[in-house]
C-alpha cells in the first residue's frame, strides 16, 4: 500500500526523474481541491533556482534520494509557465494535465477539479468538452538566464635579479709634496764645511679605499583587487508564433 505523501515532507526534497536526472529541488505543494491530498509540486529550476516548473505527484514516491516522479527532465523543462502564486485554476490545471498527457479530472459544479469514477456519465458532454480542450495551443519561448562564474585568467609572478651598473663617486683625497725653505744665516751662527750631504724625507698621501655593503632599500608584494566592468552578452532564443489559416488561406498571426 502505497504510503500518503505529507506536503511538509517535500519541501526542499530532491525531485529525480525516472532516468535518474536531478530536476531540483521542491518549492511549494499544491493540493488537490477535492481530495485536499497532493497533486502538483513545483520545482526550482533555471541558472540560479529562481523559476518553477509544476510537476505531477502521480505515481510519484520518495526515499532517500528525494521524490521520484513519472516525467522525464525534457516533459519539466517544455512545461507551460504558470505562476506559483498559491493555486491552479482549473484551466491552468486543464494545461498541465494535457501537457504530461494525464486524464483531465472533470469540473464539478462548484469549479473545482473532481476524478469522480462514473467516467461514462456525461460522455456526450465530456466528448465536447474535449473538443474544445483540443482547440488549446501553448505558446513557448526560449530566454536568456544569464550570471556569472570565476575563471582563472593568468598567472603574475614577483621576482628580483641582479644587475650590475657602474657608480663614479668623487673623493677628496690628501698628499704630501717637498717644499723646500731657505733662511739667511749671519755671521756667528756657527761654522761651516764644505762638503757633501744627504738627507731623506717621507712623503704620504692618501688614496682611495673602495668597500661594498648590503643594505635595504625597498619592499614590494602581489596584491589582488577586484574591479567591476560590465560586459553584454548576447544569444539567439527561439519563440514560438500562432498563426491561423482559413479555407481561403489567408493568413492571421497573432
Amino acid at each position: 500500500m502505497a504510503r500518503t505523501l505529507q506536503p511538509e515532507e517535500l519541501i526542499d526534497s530532491a525531485v529525480v526523474d525516472p532516468n535518474g536526472n536531478k530536476l531540483g529541488k521542491v518549492g511549494n505543494v499544491y493540493l488537490a481541491d477535492a481530495t485536499h491530498q497532493p497533486e502538483w509540486i513545483t520545482v526550482k529550476t533555471g541558472l540560479f533556482g529562481t523559476k518553477e516548473s509544476f510537476v505531477p505527484l502521480s505515481g510519484a514516491r520518495t526515499d532517500e534520494d528525494g521524490v521520484h516522479v513519472q516525467v522525464d527532465k525534457d516533459s519539466v523543462s517544455d512545461a507551460p509557465r504558470i505562476d506559483a502564486d498559491g493555486h491552479l485554476s482549473p484551466e491552468e490545471s486543464t494545461q498541465l494535465y494535457q501537457h504530461y498527457g494525464l486524464p483531465v479530472p472533470r469540473t464539478s459544479p462548484d469549479g473545482r477539479m473532481d476524478r469522480g469514477t462514473d467516467r461514462g456519465r456525461d460522455s456526450g458532454k465530456a466528448a465536447m468538452d474535449g473538443k474544445r480542450e483540443d482547440r488549446a495551443m501553448t505558446r513557448s519561448e526560449e530566454r536568456l538566464n544569464v550570471g556569472t562564474e570565476q575563471v582563472k585568467t593568468g598567472h603574475v609572478r614577483l621576482r628580483k635579479y641582479v644587475v650590475t651598473e657602474e657608480q663614479q663617486v668623487t673623493v677628496p683625497v690628501r698628499h704630501e709634496e717637498v717644499r723646500v725653505e731657505r733662511e739667511p744665516i749671519t755671521r756667528g751662527d756657527g761654522t761651516a764645511e764644505i762638503g757633501e750631504a744627504e738627507q731623506e724625507v717621507v712623503l704620504h698621501a692618501e688614496k682611495p679605499v673602495v668597500r661594498k655593503e648590503t643594505v635595504p632599500v625597498e619592499r614590494a608584494r602581489l596584491r589582488t583587487e577586484t574591479v567591476t566592468d560590465e560586459q553584454t552578452v548576447s544569444g539567439k532564443v527561439r519563440k514560438e508564433q500562432f498563426e491561423v489559416t482559413d479555407d481561403d488561406r489567408k493568413h492571421r498571426r497573432s
